[in-house]
């Protein structure tokens, strides 16, 4: 009829004013999709109206959008962070609520929530508009003991691939107890003038952690934790670590670099590194004193360890902005060495990836945010302590508030469909959804899109995330050098291999003796 095809036009032309079909306004930047889909699963046709995309300077594209509001995106969080739940909340998502069982978008899970999801007994499979934040077994990774295993494994392969081993020099010399004991033993007599620092396999926050540098308290110690075990659960396994003992100093005191990366898929590795990074210092100066190895506010970074010292200052909370401390080391070291510190970190950070990469479960519907901690020591080399599976979300100041807030939102970015961010992430974050009652027949509310059918191009950046490795783009590359290598070499001329006697002998390099042609016949 006139009135829907009026309807339709004033639809069209809505879109291309850069609005949705209720006529609301959403900015968007020149050529950005917005929308692109298939039919929303369980919705009904009456409930949509198909409108082409016309942008300028860019093509034309096809979108589904409800009558009534923009697709309902569902949350849940095991967390009841602000920074997380205030960035779901002003992008106009939903809570997720018992009710709703498994229907939901994107989970903030607990890795006791994540093992549940990927249990063989939960029967649970995901769909394909449906998003968890750690991958099944992530603990490859971020488990002490797991992660030197697969370091170590990791440069086996190199070797006998005959490849350049020495980017692999980025942990200390690491034993697993109680399994490598004997070999700690004889590691410690090659060196008895080394300190030690061992670490519970599966704790954080600095809980358990303790300095040894006699073989003796080892030897207690051991006979302590492990009373005549036979077979030791691996959660209660602890790694044995050379001490860094020559750490890089700024006012004599010792300080670590927490780093945040994303990661969204293992196979290809697709790695993003964030700019928010800082340094955290402890609250007296450091000292090699055997009368302090017990002091925990000398040796250890941890913040969770740092706030319970008299001297930690609550308006800075001990943390120092990386470009704080990268202006730091440029006046102090030079642009040259500091540029090649955090070059040997990007590289520190793909490796350790790259030695995980061939046994983690790469499930698409998985990304992980780590939390890495590296020291620097004071030849400007970066070591690394270990990788967070679930980094602290915990604000101790205002500047670390709203450094934790613009973390989640760059991740949300950096993962999230962009037909997921509606005009409510845009606006000013007042939520404008209109709910029809549950007796009409459109009340069914339109699930987001199915973002898994055609990844795109990765972006460079995303907010404060750049893109630090690419998988797919590494391998275009080499293929792009071996295809131009090819060409040169079919160019070269054919005879310039077997015509040099021709030359020598005064014929023409093109021309055979007759001697050659019956040969080539024979």
């Amino acid at each position: 009829s006139q009135e829907k095809h009026q309807q339709r036009r004033n639809c069209h032309q809505r879109v291309r004013e850069g609005g949705t079909v209720d006529g609301s306004a959403v900015p968007r930047a020149e050529g950005e999709e917005v929308g692109l889909c298939k039919d929303p699963p369980g919705s009904r046709p009456a409930d949509l109206v198909q409108a082409k995309m016309v942008l300028s300077g860019g093509g034309g594209g096809s979108m589904y959008v409800l009558k009534d509001r923009v697709f309902n995106v569902k949350w849940r969080s095991d967390i009841d962070k602000a920074c997380v739940v205030v960035n779901f909340e002003r992008r106009g998502w939903h809570k997720w609520k018992e009710s709703d069982q498994d229907d939901w978008n994107i989970w903030w899970a607990s890795v006791y929530s994540t093992k549940q999801v990927f249990s063989s007994d939960s029967h649970v499979r995901l769909g394909d508009h449906q998003l968890i934040n750690h991958f099944p077994n992530h603990y490859e990774i971020t488990r002490k003991d797991l992660m030197v295993k697969n370091v170590k494994r990791y440069r086996k392969e190199l070797q006998r691939e005959g490849r350049d081993t020495s980017v692999l020099d980025i942990v200390p010399t690491t034993f697993v107890l109680p399994g490598d004991y004997a070999l700690f033993a004889e590691e410690y007599r090659r060196k008895p003038n080394t300190t030690w620092i061992l670490k519970p396999s599966a704790r954080a926050q600095g809980k358990g952690i303790f300095l040894i540098n006699k073989l003796s308290q080892v030897r207690k110690w051991y006979a302590t934790q492990w009373p005549g075990a036979v077979k030791v659960n691996s959660s209660d396994a602890y790694v044995v670590s050379r001490y860094i003992q020559n750490p890089l100093l700024v006012g004599g005191k010792k300080f670590d670099l927490r780093l945040y990366v994303c990661v969204r898929s293992y196979r290809p590795l697709q790695a993003y590194k964030s700019s928010l990074c800082f340094a955290r210092f402890c609250n007296f100066k450091y000292t090699e004193d055997e009368d302090d190895l017990d002091n925990a506010f000398v040796h250890l970074t941890n913040v969770a360890v740092q706030k319970h010292s008299d001297q930690y200052n609550e308006n800075h909370g001990s943390k120092w902005p990386l470009e704080s401390l990268k202006f730091y080391l440029k006046t102090n070291y030079g642009l040259k060495r500091t540029n090649k510190l955090m070059e040997d970190i990007d590289s520190l950070i793909v490796h350790t990836l790259k030695a995980c990469q061939a046994v983690m479960i790469n499930d698409r519907h998985c990304f992980e945010l780590y939390g890495y901690d590296i020291i620097v020591d004071d030849a400007l080399k970066p070591w690394l302590i270990e990788v967070n599976a679930s980094p602290s979300l915990s604000a101790t100041t205002d500047a670390d508030r709203s450094l934790k807030f613009q973390l989640i939102n760059d991740t949300l970015k950096c993962v999230a469909p962009r037909q997921w961010h509606t005009k409510q992430a845009r606006g000013s974050g007042h939520h404008h959804h209109h709910q029809p009652s549950s007796s009409s027949p459109s009340s069914s509310s339109a699930s987001p899109p199915n973002f898994l059918q055609g990844s795109p191009s990765p972006l460079a950046q995303h907010g404060s995330f750049t893109l630090l490795y690419d998988e797919v783009s590494q391998q275009q590359e080499r293929l792009r050098l071996r295809r131009e290598q090819e060409r040169e070499q079919s160019d070269r001329p054919r005879w310039s291999t077997w015509g040099s006697s021709a030359s020598v002998s005064g014929r023409e390099p093109g021309r055979r003796s007759m001697s050659a042609r019956g040969s080539f016949r024979h």
